[in-house]
């Protein structure tokens, strides 16, 4: 038999059973469908908790000054611990498995007018390295620049609500605000951002100056020192050398300020890395499981293949017969059972997948909650499907397509005469 009268004759036998194989094909349909969009909502969790992570800043730690809980040096435990304004290029240049090292200090409540509307807000400054760290995605203008720190510039960049309720739709770059009576000038306007978490407020609610600027105009008043800053922000070269360089931090501090390294108490560090790297274990365990399980859906629907099959070699053992009575071969036979069922699972499972990758842009139309970036198939879950696929549709065919070779035509003569 060539193979055009072979895929004739196959397709004409899955039409004569029209039920049974919209049934069969439903089912393979029905797991493809199943595993993409489920690893799908897995990827999106996992993207859209990302995304608002970022919000606050990449692989960042910050170091907050405590009290020391062990004695060092002959000095006792409970002392209060502040950092100064020069720790940070120390640390800079001593903890070589760190990337960035920025101070930060920030003022709560203070008094900003504007031409137009005033409001009690949160000042921070830092260095220009700053808006990298920070996520601090700029809308109009710029961020300050070194020469802006250095000559400790009167300039300022409003966070997106800050903006709004300063000048209320008018123009707010080059503009003038007063910062407790300070005349700043407004070089540059925060895009709106999502922020998941913060130590001090949303930075879209904040004012941001030059470090040296807020060192000069609103230092830390008693019973903090003048020369203090807030925190440390700290991001190591490489995530292999975040805990090296954990580490490092710990031990210049230590040495700056006689406590011992291993005082956590004394440096108390805010590690969003650990935090990403945790959020990524539980999600990765969702889209595997979520995996899994349309997996196992597939592997139901090609075993119902497989019944379906072998319940057709049973109701066609005349017709297998009365072919192999009449020249039929061996080989002949295999092929057209296997075709019938390669059919049948490579067009569910092809229509499966549009209809999954159909409903992911279709809902992906729709607005998204904050920490949820849509229904993302991926080119591997493509991959893994049609692997699958051509798996099922193997083992699916492969033993009925052996028992309808097997057929003795006399007695499949005599069995069909006998029912």
């Amino acid at each position: 038999m060539i193979f055009k009268d072979l895929l004739r004759d196959t397709f004409r036998t899955l039409w004569a059973h029209k039920l049974r194989t919209v049934l069969t094909m439903f089912g393979i349909g029905w797991g493809i469908v199943s595993i993409t969009l489920m690893v799908a909502a897995g990827e999106g969790l996992r993207v859209g908790q990302k995304k608002v992570s970022e919000g606050f800043g990449k692989n960042i730690m910050i170091v907050f000054a405590g009290k020391t809980s062990m004695e060092a040096g002959g000095v006792r435990a409970g002392r209060q611990l502040w950092w100064r304004k020069s720790d940070f290029a120390v640390v800079q240049r001593e903890a070589i498995d760190c990337d960035d090292v920025l101070p930060e200090l920030g003022q709560g409540n203070i008094r900003v007018q504007s031409l137009y509307g005033n409001a009690a807000l949160t000042i921070a400054g830092s260095m220009p390295e700053f808006a990298d760290v920070r996520s601090i995605p700029i809308a109009e203008g710029r961020f300050y620049n070194d020469e802006d720190n250095r000559e400790a510039r009167n300039v300022a960049v409003l966070g997106s609500d800050a903006r709004d309720q300063l000048f209320q739709g008018h123009k707010a770059l080059g503009e003038t605000i007063w910062l407790n009576s300070r005349p700043y000038t407004v070089i540059g306007v925060m895009r709106k951002k999502q922020q998941d978490s913060s130590y001090d407020g949303r930075d879209i609610n904040k004012v941001f100056i030059p470090f040296y600027a807020i060192i000069r105009d609103f230092p830390n008043k008693e019973p903090y020192p003048a020369d203090s800053v807030d925190r440390l922000l700290v991001t190591p070269k490489s995530l292999a050398q975040h805990e090296t360089c954990k580490r490092e931090v710990r031990k210049v501090l230590g040495r700056l300020h006689n406590f011992n390294p291993e005082d956590k108490e004394a440096a108390q560090i805010w590690d969003t890395v650990e935090e990403a790297k945790a959020f990524a274990a539980m999600t990765d365990g969702m889209k595997y499981f979520l995996g899994a399980m349309g997996i196992t859906t597939l592997f139901l629907g090609g075993l119902g293949v497989m019944n379906v099959m072998l319940v057709a070699v049973r109701e066609r053992t005349r017709e297998i017969g009365v072919r192999k009575a009449v020249g039929a071969t061996r080989s002949s036979i295999v092929w057209q059972f296997f075709l019938e069922t390669l059919i049948m699972v490579l067009v569910s499972g092809g229509t499966g997948l549009a209809v999954a990758y159909s409903i992911c842009g279709l809902v992906n139309l729709m607005p998204m909650p904050q920490f949820f970036a849509g229904l993302l198939p991926t080119w591997q879950v493509g991959v893994l499907s049609f692997v699958l696929l051509g798996a099922i549709a193997v083992l699916s065919a492969l033993y009925p397509a052996g028992r309808a070779a097997s057929v003795d035509p006399i007695e499949a003569l005599r069995y069909e005469a006998g029912g």
